[in-house]
């Protein structure tokens, strides 16, 4: 029993220490504030897609900055719209929120998406997309680095 008193006793001065650090000046951190973004939300500002992509193609941002590591967008495009070969600097991780997606990846057998469904892009990676079905597809992206988009000119 003895070593679980000395646990919690050495927790709770940890916790006192830290505590008491904050108040002695050193900078104590907000913390970040949480999000909760609705995908039909007003308050988006959905602005076209970088110029490699055909017109009918916008994004979203939802948190960060693009230009920096770590940022979250949606990218939504019309029933029928096909999203050129391209790469990217980063490693992207998506969940398509509406539509139906085709996705293939370079060397890769294509998968299609439907809402709800994951995939993930390594860095560099060549990728093409089409939106297929009647209706708009809404894809969620969290990239690691910098937001970017590289057109490709080879073979998938």
């Amino acid at each position: 029993m003895r070593p679980l008193m000395i646990g919690a006793s050495a927790l709770a001065v940890s916790a006192l220490a830290v505590v008491g650090c904050g108040s002695k000046g050193v900078a104590a951190t907000q913390p970040e504030p949480a999000l909760a973004i609705a995908m039909t939300s007003p308050d988006l500002a959905w602005g076209p897609c970088p110029p490699i992509f055909p017109a009918g193609c916008e994004i979203a941002v939802l948190h960060g900055d693009p230009s920096a590591p770590n940022a979250d967008v949606y990218l939504r495009v019309p029933p029928g719209y096909e999203i050129p070969p391209h790469s990217h600097s980063s490693a992207e991780r998506m969940i398509l929120v509406s539509g139906t997606l085709n996705v293939a990846y370079q060397g890769q057998a294509p998968a299609s998406l439907s809402a709800g469904d994951y995939a993930y892009g390594p860095a560099k990676a060549p990728h093409k997309a089409a939106c297929v079905g009647a209706d708009p597809c809404t894809l969620f992206i969290a990239f690691e680095s910098a937001v970017d988009a590289n057109p490709f000119e080879g073979e998938l």
